[in-house]
């Protein structure tokens, strides 16, 4: 069994919109993240997606997105992003899957999901760009918290968020010393398309491997996790 991660789907299939305003690259894009994981993910495997899966605002307008994702081999984890409008209460979310027959598809939201001996954790994080949003910022510092504290103990930490918390125009300290703390090993995120790619930092920084895994940047297929 391995795990992945492969994030930004921003599946239409609910609410279609467009995403070739960040290049050429996105056409065709679900037939071609459906091709990538069947060719490479097995029904064992576990794939994470660090947010941004759906342009649906709501839990029944993202059905057909979670049917399609539901219908892709192996076990699904997702984390929020700025674009899922659909997200609300854990209950809410996993009675709706549970209803619609949805099986392989769960959520990390405040908690944490043990994984081949790995502790599975992340939030959205934030961009904290003027004082008017200070208390999204610091409440996504207490969900990451929650969530790393969630973690088993003696397993090696992979924490996957969607905004980048470091890259070539942007770092955010707040979340970088948390992770460092936790002792995470690895973090995976998404967020940047198009052009912005080129400032996305993948390496090693403060003893955490770092890596941008938003899905037009990795020619829409799953990484394979590293710690």
């Amino acid at each position: 069994m391995a795990i992945y991660a492969l994030g930004d789907l921003h599946l239409p299939f609910g609410r279609e919109k467009s995403m070739e305003i960040f290049g050429e690259g996105w056409k065709n894009y679900t037939a071609r993240i459906k091709a990538n994981w069947e060719k490479l993910i097995s029904p064992e495997d576990t794939v994470v997606v660090p947010g941004d899966l759906s342009w649906a605002i709501s839990l029944e307008e993202a059905l057909p997105d979670f049917l399609w994702l539901d219908k892709l081999p192996g076990r699904k984890l997702l984390i929020k992003g700025n674009h899922d409008y659909y997200w609300c209460s854990l209950t809410k979310m996993r009675r709706f899957l549970k209803e619609n027959g949805i099986i392989s598809v769960d959520f990390i939201h405040n908690s944490s999901v043990s994984v081949e001996g790995l502790s599975l954790c992340g939030t959205r994080g934030w961009f904290l760009d003027s004082g008017d949003d200070t208390h999204i910022f610091q409440r996504e510092l207490g969900r990451l918290k929650a969530s790393l504290s969630a973690a088993r103990p003696g397993e090696k930490i992979v924490c996957f968020l969607h905004y980048p918390p470091l890259c070539r125009e942007f770092d955010c300290p707040e979340i970088r010393s948390i992770m460092e703390e936790a002792g995470v090993s690895s973090c995976y995120y998404g967020h940047l398309h198009g052009a912005s790619h080129s400032g996305a930092f993948n390496g090693m920084h403060n003893g955490i491997r770092y890596a941008c895994v938003s899905a037009d940047g990795v020619g829409f297929m799953p990484v394979l996790v590293r710690v």
